[in-house]
């Protein structure tokens, strides 16, 4: 299978023990939905709110994952060695500017989700399954041992992350959850599972649950506002690789002909690419809203194309 977000990457690897079906359960939910009325809410000019997946970390016991934090790391520390004896893993929130095995490293500020599976010796196991060429150069998975002052530095919370980046966090599972303060370490812990049936939108407001309305939505954001490129490409580039994710599931399955997932692999494949060309564009006083009209109509064409008995999203 094509390779993932950062978050949904080590996501997943952490909930195939308790949700055996997870990988199905995600390529087969995956959508792009955007909240559609940001007069009514917290969104500014040219600010956008994404949801890539409905919950998919929902147990047959009847647990959620949730996230959980603590003000410093002596309490970070313990609280994280609770749940790692209880569950024997545990996926926390690292920070891409502390991880060494990064390209990133010492550069950029972004969320990062790894996996915590032992502690021995005052050493950490941490596996990141992440693979990615990034604007920064080619991640690699790893998997190594971290002592306390290195897990440490690798878990530095975000003390100011900007409104986009806390969005993502809050709307990292599907749907959105609390997520602690800024400057909070944090963590995701099992909790029961706190409403029987999930609301069908990811969160407060309307939202466009359907991926062309969403793209078109996101088109005419775009067009409007020129600086919002900059912000909502990582969204974008996430949205490409769980979509091609879901088209190359759905080929392995059996449901859709590789020659008919092609068009739109490839036209996922170009979107961020595009966008990211674009946005440094107008970083330099030079927007090109064609562009990125001409990527987004070429996408949704080549999205239509799949026909009506590609399995429904989300």
């Amino acid at each position: 299978m094509p390779d993932l977000s950062c978050y949904t990457t080590n996501l997943l690897a952490h909930l195939t023990p308790d949700v055996p079906d997870v990988r199905r359960r995600f390529a087969e939910s995956v959508r792009l939905a955007v909240r559609v009325d940001p007069d009514a809410g917290e969104l500014g000019a040219g600010e956008l709110a994404f949801s890539h997946h409905p919950r998919v970390d929902i147990t047959p016991d009847g647990r959620e994952l949730a996230y959980r934090g603590a003000p410093d790391w002596p309490s970070a520390r313990v609280a994280l060695l609770d749940q790692l004896h209880a569950d024997g893993r545990v996926l926390a929130v690292g920070s891409v500017r502390h991880l060494p095995w990064a390209p990133g490293y010492g550069r950029a500020d972004a969320p990062h989700w790894v996996l915590l599976r032992e502690y021995r010796d005052g050493r950490w196991f941490v596996a990141d399954h992440f693979t990615a060429l990034t604007p920064h150069g080619e991640q690699e998975p790893y998997l190594g041992w971290l002592t306390d002052g290195e897990l440490a530095a690798a878990l530095t919370p975000a003390q100011d992350p900007p409104p986009e980046v806390a969005r993502r966090d809050r709307f990292a599972l599907g749907g959105q959850v609390p997520v602690p303060p800024a400057g909070h370490h944090r963590w995701l812990a099992w909790q029961p599972r706190t409403t029987p049936v999930p609301p069908a939108d990811p969160g407060p407001g309307r939202w466009s649950l359907d991926t062309a309305e969403s793209l078109t939505r996101v088109a005419a954001v775009l067009r409007d506002h020129p600086e919002a490129l900059s912000r909502h490409v990582d969204d974008l580039w996430a949205a490409a690789r769980h979509h091609t994710y879901r088209l190359a599931f759905a080929v392995a399955d059996g449901a859709l002909h590789p020659e008919r997932a092609a068009a739109a692999t490839a036209a996922w494949g170009e979107l961020p690419r595009t966008l990211r060309f674009a946005a440094q564009s107008a970083a330099r006083g030079r927007p090109r809203p064609t562009v990125v009209d001409r990527s987004i109509e070429q996408l949704l064409t080549a999205q239509a194309d799949l026909g009506t008995d590609f399995p429904q999203e989300g």
